[in-house]
């Protein structure tokens, strides 16, 4: 079965980036253009938190997923049957709107003679967790990158994540949960299709289904 290539292995090109004092310029802007003071006291320490927090909500740019999966182990002794990672918490932020995305990431692959340590499919979905994102491209990026670098019999990524952009503004819908997949090499079959959708309570799988 051809691999698909990876989406985005890598971060977007290089930016210049300002320093911090300009970051913190910016948000005195901002401040001033919600029509407040910066200089209040409430207010005075707000860009440097600002910026210090965007340096947190935004470390994905300097991380590279390739060598966060490089380290394999191949003694699995015969272990042929999915590795599943269930409700990896998401913390990522819109890049429409810049707020935030919350929800959790079910990741799952078919080793092919070596598996990864469970704690570096959680980092390789924060990593691209803490970009400005879209859903649909924060599953492919993680599916991609497990199958590129893994080279897995197959992937499953299912995401459910509350998005702020629609239920702090615009049509303010709390309460709605969007889904997204992507299922490459044997998850895109059944039978391992529907045990993997079934697995993370997605029972199914067909146009009915998820």
């Amino acid at each position: 079965m051809s691999r698909k290539p990876p989406l985005e292995l890598v971060a977007p090109g290089a930016v210049a980036r300002p320093s911090q004092e300009e970051a913190m310029a910016a948000v005195r802007t901002l401040i001033r253009w919600a029509g407040d003071d910066p200089g209040r006291e409430g207010l005075a320490d707000t860009p440097d938190r600002v910026v210090r927090a965007y340096g947190e909500f935004f470390s994905g740019y300097a991380e590279d997923p390739v060598e966060v999966l490089s380290r394999t182990f191949t003694e699995v002794e015969g272990y042929d049957e999915l590795v599943l990672l269930r409700d990896i918490r998401i913390e990522s932020h819109c890049e429409h709107h810049m707020v935030p995305i919350i929800g959790k990431a079910h990741v799952a692959y078919l080793p092919d003679h070596r598996v990864v340590g469970i704690s570096k499919l959680a980092r390789v979905v924060e990593l691209y967790a803490r970009r400005l994102q879209i859903q649909e491209k924060l599953t492919a990026q993680v599916a991609d990158a497990i199958y590129t670098v893994l080279k897995p019999r197959g992937v499953g990524v299912v995401i459910e994540a509350d998005h702020a952009c629609m239920t702090t503004r615009g049509v303010h819908q709390p309460g709605v949960t969007m889904v997204t997949r992507r299922l490459l090499g044997c998850f895109r079959e059944d039978p391992v299709r529907r045990e993997f959708l079934a697995m993370v309570g997605r029972p199914g799988g067909t146009a009915a289904g998820l």
